[in-house]
C-alpha cells in the first residue's frame, strides 16, 4: 500500500504567537553535552549559527533544552508546529532552515513524518522550548544520507517549539444520512478504528462530491489552514484501497497551501473541524490522465477523512 503525501504535498523540508521562549541570550549559548555551541541568534525565534562540532559525534541521541518553555509537554500524537536549523556534525555550514523560509514545519509527533531522532527528541518538550538536538546516523538519514547530506552524517539541530495541539482519536459529531444510493457509504464509528467504505458499482459522479457523514460543531477549515487528518483512500473501479493513515496507525498533517490533489483540498475546505467527510474525486481534479505509482489514469478517488485537528 502506497503513502499518498509524497504524491500530493509539495516537497519544501528535507524533513519531510509562541507560548514563553524568552530565554537565551541574544549572542551566544556555550556548548552543553558536547553539542556545537550557537555564537550567533542564541534567543527563542532567532536564526540560530551554530559553531561546528568538535571531537567524537554522539553515538547515541543527545538533546540539550537552550532555554525552557512555558507551555505544556509535548505528547506523543500531538501536532506541533516549529522552526528549525540543521547541519552536519562536521559543517558549520546549513543543509536547511526554516527561519529564512518564514514557513514554521507542521508535524505530528511520533507519526513517523521526520527523522526518529527528532520524533524522540521532542517528545516531553515544553511549548516555547529551544532544544538542540545532536543526532546519530541511526536515528538520522543513516547509510543513505538525504540530498546534501552524506551518507553517515551526525546531525545537529536547533529547533523552537511554537505551539502544539493535541490530536483526538476519532471524528465525532452528528450523523448524517446517506440517502443517495449512487455514492459510497462511510461508517460512522468514533472509536479511532477505520471507518467502512462501501462504493457502488454504478458509475462515479462527474463532479466532485463533499458530504459530511460526522458533523462537528467545531470551526470551519480555511483554506490557510495545516490540518491533521486520519483516511481512507480507494479507487472508486474495483473499490480497491490504495493508501489509509489508519493501517500506519498514524495520522497525516497537510499544509493546505502545499496540497496539490485538488478535489482532496476542494473537499475539506469549508467543513468542520472535527468532523468525518465523504470526497469523491473526479479525475479532472485528482490525476487526471496520468498514471501515479499505480493509480491509473483517468481514476475516481474516493476518500473518508476525519479531519482531528488544525496546527
Amino acid at each position: 500500500m502506497r503513502r499518498l503525501a509524497g504524491l500530493i504535498i509539495v516537497p519544501a523540508l528535507l524533513l519531510t504567537a509562541a507560548c514563553g521562549g524568552d530565554g537565551g541570550s541574544d549572542s551566544t549559548t556555550p556548548s552543553k553535552n558536547g553539542l556545537p555551541a550557537i555564537s550567533e541568534g542564541a534567543k527563542f525565534g532567532q536564526k540560530p549559527t551554530l559553531d561546528k562540532g568538535e571531537g567524537t559525534p554522539p553515538k547515541a541521541l543527545k538533546v540539550d533544552v537552550l532555554s525552557q518553555g512555558d507551555g505544556a509537554k509535548v505528547v506523543k500524537g500531538d501536532a506541533i508546529q516549529v522552526n528549525y536549523l540543521g547541519q552536519s556534525w562536521d559543517s558549520d555550514k546549513p543543509f536547511d532552515n526554516s527561519f529564512d523560509r518564514k514557513q514554521p514545519l507542521d508535524l505530528t509527533v511520533g507519526a513517523g513524518m521526520v527523522i526518529k531522532g527528532w520524533d524522540q527528541g521532542l517528545e516531553g518538550q515544553k511549548v516555547g522550548s529551544r532544544v538542540e538536538l545532536g543526532i546519530p546516523p541511526d536515528l538520522g538519514y543513516g547509510a543513505q544520507g538525504q540530498g546534501d547530506i552524506k551518507p553517515n552524517a551526525t546531525l545537529v539541530f536547533v529547533v523552537d517549539i511554537l505551539k502544539a495541539t493535541q490530536v483526538p482519536k476519532s471524528a465525532a459529531g452528528s450523523a448524517v444520512p446517506q440517502d443517495d444510493k449512487a455514492l459510497p457509504v462511510v461508517g460512522t464509528n468514533d472509536d479511532g478504528k477505520e471507518p467502512t467504505v462501501t462504493i457502488p458499482k454504478g458509475d462515479p459522479p462527474k463532479k466532485l462530491v463533499s458530504n459530511y457523514v460526522l458533523e462537528s460543531k467545531g470551526e470551519v477549515v480555511k483554506d490557510s489552514d495545516t490540518v491533521v487528518l486520519n483516511y481512507a483512500a480507494y479507487l472508486w473501479k474495483g473499490a480497491k484501497q490504495f493508501d489509509s493513515t489508519y493501517k500506519t496507525g498514524r495520522t497525516t498533517t497537510f499544509p493546505l497551501p502545499q496540497l496539490t490533489l485538488k478535489g482532496l483540498k476542494s473537499g475539506i475546505v469549508g467543513k468542520k473541524l472535527g468532523s468525518r467527510i465523504l470526497v469523491v474525486i473526479p479525475p479532472d481534479q485528482a490525476f487526471g490522465d496520468q498514471e501515479q505509482q499505480g493509480i491509473p489514469k483517468n481514476s475516481t478517488l474516493v476518500f473518508a477523512v476525519d479531519i482531528l485537528a488544525k496546527v
